[in-house]
């Protein structure tokens, strides 16, 4: 009976290595496989060869890099997906320890793993890389989002208010920290996690950045009417503040009206209109631009810059208090300023369709806000006008023509004066500006043109005399200087034709003259019109 319990003991020892054998030398040839429970991630290699493995990896990674990947490129934001960026993996490491996994160590030692393999199974993570071919030429195409800095600029918006655009940086990629940060991305990536990578830029600061524009506070404004002008005049007016609108002025620099709204052409958008010249008002191309100046040149004040370049007219105007009007003329005067704050100022005009005119300086307010300012104008003397300034012949038109061309002016001299007040007192006063205004009589166009040269000369001679009483005096006897110069011509044309009848009269007749009265009393270059008419005797009728 012993002895058979020893031969079932012995036989039971020798059939266990039969069987552990029997394993390994499956595990060991050629066609091995992986043992039973090895995953790739989420894909279960179990039983499958090497290549098999290798296939089933590939086809899991390339559906895995259809995800997308958020790729910043300064303000710009790409979706590339990581196929687009050369996913791929190292085959070779995770292979081999997957075929390693239970078929490594002495029989028992095998034994056992793949027992545990059967029990729990065993995930091994995929080694992501990106191709560096690849990788490269996409971030490099990512240079074509380099951008120059972009100074900010201010424009008007549609409500007239300062808008401020532009203000961004430059940046420049840099192609190698790029190309590191997606590898460095996709190396630690789990293949189910979003990804957001920012590439590297370097930036460029704009010489002007949006925080240096600062446009919201009201330095100065001031507003005119215009609305009687001729619509020449409201045409200049209109033009003209048009060219002043819209002027960015840095600090230190100047600004000239002068050079802002020249040349005064039809070509540069001005009509003829009446405008001051040698005390008179005349017609000219630009006539009414000094009103545009002067509305700026009040903003300018009352935004306390300095003013360099400043002229009053010869004669008052009807629009602003006296010594607060700025003239200007084309390389003769000039209203001009410096901006002397320490930050930029932008000038805004508009004109309505009632007839006004503003002008509003922007910026960055200065001043303390219990201080104030207002602008009086001092009256220092007067001069009463002369009752004719000006007689002037015009050899287009006929005896009988006066044309009013210059209203009567009265002369002064006058200050304009700053009262500066803190918290409501007077705590200072300062001179602007002095100004002498022209005393101006009334002043006439005088017809002269006649058939009659004695009559002519005879108005002549009363323009010489700078009397209207003179001028009606020859046009009421324009009679005799006609029958006069008849006589002559019947006396010579009977003697050179006895037979013929010289007693037709008083000759050739004269056409019809009259008197044109124009009146500008306003000063704006509007007029009106009176009309005396003469016969060819001098009489007037009507």
């Amino acid at each position: 009976m012993y002895s058979g319990k020893r031969r079932g003991i012995r036989a039971l020892v020798l059939a266990a290595p039969v069987i552990l054998v029997s394993s390994v030398s499956v595990l060991a040839s050629g066609d091995a496989v992986c043992s039973k429970g090895v995953f790739i991630s989420a894909v279960n290699v179990s039983g499958m060869t090497r290549e098999e493995a290798k296939a089933a990896v590939d086809q899991y990674v390339e559906k895995a890099g259809e995800q997308t990947v958020t790729v910043t490129v300064g303000d710009n934001t790409l979706t590339p997906t990581l196929n687009d960026l050369g996913l791929t993996w190292n085959s070779s490491g995770v292979l081999d320890e997957a075929m390693q996994l239970g078929a490594t160590g002495n029989i028992v030692q095998r034994y056992k793993d793949q027992k545990d393999l059967q029990n729990s199974s065993k995930a091994l993570s995929i080694d992501y890389q990106l191709d560096e071919k690849t990788l490269d030429a996409y971030v490099k195409n990512c240079e074509s989002y380099n951008t120059d800095p972009v100074n900010a600029t201010v424009y008007t918006t549609d409500e007239l208010l300062p808008g401020i655009e532009g203000g961004t940086d430059g940046i420049t990629l840099n192609v190698e920290g790029g190309e590191k940060a997606l590898r460095s991305a996709v190396d630690d990536w789990d293949g189910i996690s979003a990804l957001s990578v920012e590439l590297p830029v370097d930036r460029v600061k704009p010489d002007v950045s949006a925080d240096d524009l600062y446009f919201g506070d009201v330095l100065g404004t001031a507003t005119t009417d215009f609305s009687a002008s001729s619509s020449g005049r409201w045409q200049n007016v209109v033009n003209g503040c048009s060219k002043i609108s819209g002027t960015l002025i840095y600090p230190g620099e100047s600004f000239s009206v002068t050079q802002a709204v020249t040349p005064f052409t039809a070509e540069n958008g001005y009509a003829l209109a009446p405008s001051y010249e040698e005390n008179q008002v005349v017609e000219s191309y630009g006539g009414g631009i000094c009103q545009v100046s002067t509305t700026l040149y009040n903003a300018v004040l009352k935004a306390e810059l300095e003013v360099t370049a400043r002229s009053n007219h010869t004669l008052v105007v009807s629009y602003v208090d006296l010594s607060k009007d700025a003239a200007i003329a084309e390389g003769i005067m000039d209203m001009a300023f410096v901006n002397s704050l320490e930050n930029p100022i932008y000038i805004i005009g508009y004109t309505t369709s009632d007839g006004l005119i503003s002008f509003t300086i922007y910026g960055k307010e200065y001043r303390p806000a219990n201080r104030t300012i207002e602008f009086v104008s001092k009256t220092i003397s007067q001069t009463d006008p002369s009752a004719i300034s000006k007689l002037a012949a015009d050899p287009e038109q006929q005896i009988g023509y006066i044309s009013q061309t210059g209203s009567p002016h009265t002369g002064y001299t006058a200050e304009l004066w700053k009262n500066i007040y803190t918290d409501g007192q007077l705590t200072d006063s300062v001179q602007i500006n002095s100004s002498t205004y022209n005393a101006v009589g009334t002043i006439y166009d005088i017809g002269v043109a006649s058939q009659s040269t004695a009559w002519t000369q005879a108005m002549y001679n009363a323009i010489a005399q700078n009397s209207l009483d003179a001028v009606y005096s020859v046009i009421n006897n324009g009679t005799s200087y006609l029958t006069s110069e008849s006589e002559s011509e019947t006396t010579a044309s009977t003697e050179a034709a006895p037979d013929t009848n010289a007693s037709s009269g008083a000759g050739t007749d004269q056409p019809e003259t009259s008197v044109t009265a124009q009146t500008d009393a306003s000063g704006s270059g509007d007029t009106d019109e009176v009309v005396v008419t003469y016969d060819q005797y001098g009489n007037a009728i009507g």
